[in-house]
């Protein structure tokens, strides 16, 4: 017997980062096709000029409802930032009553969010928990599964270790990651409208993206000096895209202002299809973003993870470790793996995250789901 479809809902997704929006979108616009109303809160990088002004790709959607909310002044630590942020999100949600709100991931943002809808007990849903990194945004990502009602993870290594954090199996979704629902499709834009869009004058290119690790604040910029001169003495051409605003960045920047424009092109923020196919096209992936990890496995584009920031986050045979100090082992990869494809990988799911999504929200169990929650043992 064919299950009756769940009524329509008010879904509120968060979005701080041109990266977050990239995963919830596909949810989001699954969601409207299935009949539910959207809203989007959106603040932090989002509403920054300095990297982008990114919250425009989110408008480029008309059929999301869209709240702005200024949560920071460049320079602010995270510790302020949490605090606007619950504050700003607050008022809003009392004002809004959404049915479910949608966050993803470690981002400061979406804890002070989630903890709002845990104070309020407003249903909330975690999307791509489970996952390690070894750095304070792992602390965050485990806070906000205990925080949130429900879990949408991306593979069954994640869905493991949130029922090691004490939550009901019942509550845990696997929907894989859903940026790969755009990914595994064609974009409709060519390589070469890619390249004349963003002033890319190599079709032979790398992509490196190096984030700042907030507890190694110390030593990034040596970090990020080592790794830079290690894509200089390649010889190779690279598209270089700025790292998040956590503290630390600066000294990244400071090193990416020096690169020879001749040989590295420096992007603020792309649009995502542009963006997917620039990597699915890139002979190489180097930094520490988590795109190494799951986009560079899931074209078959050979990556190389830098230091800690995506520690133990994922394998594949396409991927290579690396301190940012090596050079002599980043240049290596560089000269043995440029331009070599590996079969795709799926640990992180075949794309197919929003249809998953969708249809947990068909299921009135679900929304039934109590919100008050209990330490779950593992193996009971």
């Amino acid at each position: 017997m064919n299950q009756t479809k769940a009524k329509s809902r008010n879904l509120l997704f968060v979005t701080g980062t041109r990266a977050d929006y990239g995963k919830l979108e596909p949810l989001a616009l699954s969601a409207v096709d299935d009949g539910h109303e959207v809203t989007f809160f959106v603040t932090g990088m989002h509403m920054m000029k300095k990297y982008g002004l990114t919250k425009e790709e989110v408008r480029r959607q008309t059929q999301f409802g869209i709240v702005e909310f200024i949560n920071q002044r460049d320079g602010d630590p995270q510790d302020v930032i949490l605090a606007k942020t619950i504050l700003g999100f607050s008022d809003f949600l009392k004002e809004h009553q959404p049915d479910l709100v949608i966050i993803h991931g470690d981002r400061v943002e979406a804890l002070a969010c989630s903890l709002v809808c845990a104070i309020n007990y407003t249903r909330c849903a975690h999307v791509e928990g489970g996952e390690v990194s070894g750095t304070i945004d792992e602390l965050f990502r485990h806070c906000n599964t205990k925080l949130a009602s429900a879990h949408l993870v991306s593979s069954d290594a994640a869905r493991s270790l949130v029922e090691q954090l004490g939550e009901k199996p019942d509550t845990i979704h696997t929907i894989g990651s859903p940026e790969l629902d755009i990914h595994s499709q064609p974009t409709g834009i060519s390589l070469d409208e890619v390249l004349e869009r963003y002033g890319i004058l190599n079709r032979d290119y790398g992509v490196c993206v190096f984030h700042t690790v907030t507890s190694e604040q110390d030593s990034i910029a040596d970090q990020a000096a080592n790794l830079f001169q290690a894509l200089i003495e390649s010889g190779r051409y690279f598209v270089v895209i700025l790292p998040n605003n956590d503290p630390g960045s600066d000294a990244i920047m400071k090193e990416i202002k020096t690169l020879p424009k001749e040989r590295f092109r420096i992007i603020p923020s792309m649009r995502f299809k542009f963006f997917s196919e620039l990597i699915r096209n890139s002979k190489a992936i180097i930094g520490n973003s988590s795109m190494g990890i799951r986009e560079a496995p899931f074209f078959g584009v050979p990556s190389m993870d830098i230091g800690t920031r995506q520690l133990n986050r994922g394998k594949a045979s396409s991927i290579w470790h690396s301190a940012a100090g090596d050079r002599s082992k980043i240049g290596h990869f560089l000269d043995r793996m440029w331009g070599q494809r590996f079969s795709p990988n799926e640990n992180f799911g075949r794309g197919d995250a929003a249809q998953r999504f969708t249809e947990l929200l068909e299921k009135e169990v679900f929304w039934k789901t109590q919100i008050q929650k209990n330490f779950f043992p593992l193996g009971r």
